[in-house]
């Protein structure tokens, strides 16, 4: 196996386990009970008339 072959297989590897690893993080703040009202709230920011 070659260098570049090497170093190909490990960002392919652990880039994709990055990724996934901030998807699960990102996530976890959207879902999060906590934020639902400051989510709510930007969700009727259209509707407000001011």
């Amino acid at each position: 196996m070659t260098t570049y072959q090497m170093l190909a297989e490990f960002a392919q590897t652990w880039g994709m386990l990055y990724f996934v690893g901030i998807f699960i993080v990102i996530l976890v703040y959207a879902l999060a009970p906590s934020r639902k009202k400051g989510f709510d709230e930007a969700a009727r920011i259209p509707l407000r008339e001011d």
